[in-house]
């Protein structure tokens, strides 16, 4: 790499590169949002943030980096919205808590979210990050739910058995809409963490 171009893409990590980074990928984040990842381009994406793809080519490694970031970015804020609903503090049960995040799962970003996943089961070479993340960003969230009182490696397993649980029903959700399934998986689901809780 030539030293000007060394230089050119040291800039973009400077503070101010950094803030116009994430103006930036808002802006995709939100336009992804909206219309999913059909067609996605780094064209369409140029114009949801009001530039030219040269300027995002300048701010990201190309065309899959910006839609990974912006994945990540839908994902946290659904995760977010999903901790909110299921607040805090000793009175609520984890079941009660879990119960809570599932109107935030299937709202605004589940169907890009769910599309990503599915990205990355149809091209799993160029796309498996999207899926391998989502567990990484899940799981931190998912055990800050589980009782304080109870072991890393307790909370690791039950963290786990929500977070694969919930994704069956968000393929359900998404895939079949049988959504007297889904009640009837989410009863047995809350049986077994309140008697995990109560154990």
């Amino acid at each position: 790499m030539s030293e000007e171009r060394t230089g050119y893409r040291r800039s973009a990590r400077s503070p101010r590169g950094e803030a116009r980074r994430r103006e930036l990928l808002d802006k995709v984040a939100d336009e992804l949002g909206v219309n999913g990842l059909v067609d996605f381009s780094l064209r369409r994406a140029a114009r949801a943030a009001g530039t030219t793809h040269k300027v995002l080519l300048y701010h990201f490694e190309g065309p899959e980096d910006l839609l990974t970031q912006a994945v990540l970015q839908l994902r946290e804020r659904r995760i977010g919205r999903a901790m909110e609903a299921a607040g805090a503090g000793p009175d609520r049960s984890l079941a009660d808590r879990v119960r809570s995040m599932w109107p935030t799962l299937i709202g605004v970003e589940s169907g890009v979210l769910d599309q990503a996943i599915g990205l990355a089961m149809y091209d799993a070479g160029r796309y498996a990050d999207l899926a391998r993340s989502a567990s990484r960003q899940y799981l931190p969230a998912l055990l800050t739910l589980c009782p304080d009182t109870w072991d890393d490696q307790r909370k690791t397993e039950v963290a786990e058995l929500i977070l694969a649980t919930l994704r069956g029903f968000l393929i359900e959700w998404r895939t079949s809409g049988d959504a007297a399934g889904i009640e009837a998986g989410f009863a047995a689901l809350l049986r077994a963490l309140e008697r995990e809780e109560h154990a």
